[in-house]
């Protein structure tokens, strides 16, 4: 699981530590969003993904319920802030949000799945690998679409 990073000796300082700025930087981000854009929905749902972030590193794997609802309202608002800030978008960046948004929702929906025995939907990339599809595809758009929001400060040069 990825959070076995924060259990391990040799990555949990690192892994947890990051992934308290990341929530952090995320809430802050999500303020700085909702004053420039105006729209109310935006900072309760970067909050929310930033809480979790903050709380999965807290809590660790070795408190397996508090842990568990953290990492799943990571999970869950980091690909929800992908997809809702597709409405502040237009062209090519706003089908990436959709798009990543959908791809990380559609994968927490397989990994439930597969982790309540429901369909053995984890294939050879595991429970590990099932958590990364959860993520990647928010922590990608979160990368682009803060170079989207830089460009325009770049063009003024």
């Amino acid at each position: 699981m990825i959070s076995d990073l924060g259990v391990i000796d040799a990555t949990a300082w690192l892994f947890n530590s990051s992934l308290i700025i990341v929530g952090l930087l995320n809430i802050i981000g999500g303020y700085f969003l909702y004053r420039s854009c105006g729209k109310g929905w935006t900072l309760p749902i970067f909050v929310f993904a930033g809480i979790g972030a903050i709380g999965a590193a807290v809590f660790t794997l070795d408190v397996p319920g508090i842990h568990g609802l953290f990492a799943l309202l990571v999970f869950v608002f980091f690909n929800i802030q992908a997809f809702a800030c597709a409405s502040l978008l237009r062209g090519p960046p706003k089908a990436i949000s959709i798009i990543a948004g959908v791809l990380g929702l559609v994968s927490l929906v397989i990994h439930a799945a597969s982790d309540f025995g429901i369909v053995d939907l984890y294939g050879p990339i595991g429970h590990g690998g099932s958590e990364r599809m959860i993520v990647y595809p928010a922590l990608l758009w979160l990368t682009a679409f803060g170079g989207y929001l830089m460009a325009p400060f770049a063009e003024k040069r």
